[in-house]
């Protein structure tokens, strides 16, 4: 496993959805592509995840868009009007991390998950893959999932993107926990009844040393270099190899299987929000709650970063 490497061509807009603001492009291999920024407040760490988070997903047979390492010239994007997304650009000159572009894909919000059909084993290959890499960021009403195609003859399907909130470990290496479980009852696929057992007996097995050294290997040393306690970038890589083998073969401490049902959920969430309502003084009790929720229904494909 190498990723491909590009040059970025052409700068075509920002994407403001994301605390990153990743920027989509196109490249010399007339591929467009969305680019994470080594120069965004997330830091490389938020890259190393992408790469091994998404390449793990991609070996594991899910459907993941296919990364690249994008080498990137401010000067493409001189043309951009906001100082902030220049300085992040300038600050962020030479290899960046691009994800393939899915156009006009939706956002799985709660919306569309009400309509939309997934597999209990797809549901639950999806939630094991965050369980192992402790992506706590597929929630409810922020699940990083896709829908695409959106348009033509081929039936939409459910795509993974941004695992930059993802092996949290790695921001705090002493106090890892191999076994540590997290609380996935409000995961954006948990009332699919995700079969995370079959999951586990399925995948388990696939997660090998050899295979997460082939991914760790696609990370750029510069990525992980200075990075604390490790002397070079390869201590780094094989610490992610440890860590994630040592929890893969301790997913029964881990697995998460007690999801709530869809009625479950709503009603939380109705309670949730009386007593939201309630708290609030009587000027505001005519203000809709937007928690958690969009003002309207968007096109997706500016979530792709």
């Amino acid at each position: 496993m190498v990723l491909r490497e590009v040059a970025a061509t052409r700068y075509i807009a920002p994407l403001r959805s994301g605390g990153s603001v990743p920027g989509v492009v196109e490249a010399d291999d007339l591929g467009t592509y969305v680019v994470k920024f080594t120069g965004s407040a997330q830091g490389r760490k938020a890259l190393v995840a992408e790469v091994i988070v998404g390449e793990l997903a991609r070996a594991l047979g899910l459907r993941f868009p296919e990364l690249v390492l994008v080498h990137f010239d401010p000067a493409i994007a001189e043309h951009e009007p906001h100082q902030e997304v220049r300085d992040l650009h300038g600050a962020s000159a030479g290899v960046n991390l691009g994800m393939d572009y899915l156009p006009s894909a939706k956002d799985f919000t709660p919306e569309v998950a009400k309509v939309f059909r997934v597999d209990p084993l797809e549901a639950g290959r999806i939630v094991w893959l965050d369980a192992l890499t402790i992506n706590v960021d597929r929630t409810v009403h922020s699940s990083n999932l896709m829908v695409w195609p959106t348009f033509g003859t081929v039936p939409p399907r459910l795509w993974l993107i941004d695992h930059g909130a993802a092996l949290v470990f790695h921001h705090r290496w002493d106090g890892t926990d191999p076994e540590k479980s997290y609380d996935f009852r409000h995961h954006a696929l948990g009332h699919y009844a995700p079969d995370v057992r079959a999951a586990d007996a399925e995948l388990a097995p696939k997660v090998t040393e050899n295979l997460l050294r082939e991914i760790t290997a696609e990370v750029p040393d510069a990525w992980l270099a200075d990075e604390p306690g490790f002397a070079t970038p390869d201590e780094a890589r094989e610490a992610y190899v440890n860590h994630l083998y040592a929890r893969v073969r301790a997913s029964a401490a881990w697995l998460p299987t007690d999801f709530p049902t869809r009625e479950e959920l709503a009603a939380e969430e109705a309670l949730r929000a009386a007593r939201t309502q309630q708290g609030r003084p009587n000027w505001l009790k005519w203000v809709p709650d937007l928690h958690g929720k969009p003002a309207a229904e968007q096109d997706g494909a500016v979530h792709l970063g």
